[in-house]
Order: structure tokens, then C-alpha cells, then sequence
């Protein structure tokens, strides 16, 4: 279970690093026909709540333990 959801973890970063790009690409062409980069950047947002909001049921599940020592 624990390697599954870093998987889709890593996954959901993977995307978020996509859409950064393709956000990236929309502003530098700045073509009126192709979607805008507030798009790429809304489901970069979207997949950001998506992973925090999947590590907050992990933890609180006891599916992941955080590091006792954060320093």
C-alpha cells in the first residue's frame, strides 16, 4: 500500500512538472486557437491540492509515518 501511493505520489508530480512546461510553451507561443496557460496552470494547481489532500489521508490513516525529528 505504502509504495502504491508514493507511486501515485510521484506521479501526480510528474504531471504537475508537465503542465508547468506546457504552461511554459502556451506563453511563450501566445497563439489565440491553442489554450491558454491559465489553463496548464489551473491543473497544476488542481494536482497540487490533489497530492496534499492524498498525503493528509495517508498520514492521518497511518498508512505513512512522518519523521519524528523534522530538524
Amino acid at each position: 500500500m505504502v509504495i502504491v501511493a508514493k507511486i501515485i505520489l510521484v506521479l501526480l508530480m510528474v504531471f504537475m512538472f508537465v503542465n508547468l512546461y506546457r504552461a511554459l510553451i502556451a506563453m511563450i507561443r501566445n497563439d489565440p486557437t491553442k489554450p491558454s496557460m491559465t489553463k496548464y496552470l489551473g491543473q497544476r494547481v488542481l494536482f497540487s491540492m490533489i497530492a496534499i489532500v492524498i498525503v493528509v489521508i495517508l498520514l492521518s490513516s497511518g498508512v505513512l509515518q512522518p519523521n519524528p525529528r523534522p530538524y
